[in-house]
């Protein structure tokens, strides 16, 4: 399998991992079938801008590159923007992900989701992140490959 060198970069040198003490929102998720487990925590300005963010993550290369660059991404946006990146632009950002590997990029920005909606939650507030694919029981990280060659696991 091959990875572009932002994956490496990201998969090698991790940018904010860790907890953020007092976490404003965290979200928690991960895929039983691929074994990846992403946490995000988010800490949230008066004016809906997360400030910071970090992540733990059990999981492959991708799995830590995707959570990586998502911590980045996120910082300095808005509440309502953060949760519109998708997982074509998380995969985009780090210079394309192998097919089977696109569900990395969809559990980054489910965590990200949840992280969300608990910070709005803990404020009384309505979620505004939308569907969180990865908490589907039927949800198949698998499922847009072209094909499942032994070779991509």
């Amino acid at each position: 399998m091959i990875y572009s060198d932002k994956v490496m970069d990201h998969f090698n040198n991790p940018r904010n991992v860790g907890v953020i003490e007092g976490a404003d929102g965290v979200g928690e998720v991960g895929n039983i079938s691929c074994g990846d487990i992403m946490k995000i925590s988010i800490k949230v300005d008066d004016n809906d801008v997360i400030e910071d963010a970090k992540f733990q993550t059990l999981g492959c290369g991708a799995a830590i590159a995707t959570s990586s660059i998502v911590t980045e991404l996120i910082k300095g946006k808005k509440l309502e923007d953060a949760v519109k990146l998708s997982k074509q632009d998380v995969a985009d950002e780090l210079g394309g992900l192998p097919s089977a590997k696109m569900h990395c990029s969809v559990l980054a920005t489910d965590g990200l989701k949840v992280a969300v909606d608990d910070y709005l939650a803990k404020q009384g507030r309505e979620p505004i992140s939308g569907e969180i694919k990865s908490a589907d029981p039927n949800f198949d990280p698998h499922e847009e490959d072209d094909h499942h060659d032994k070779d991509d696991y």
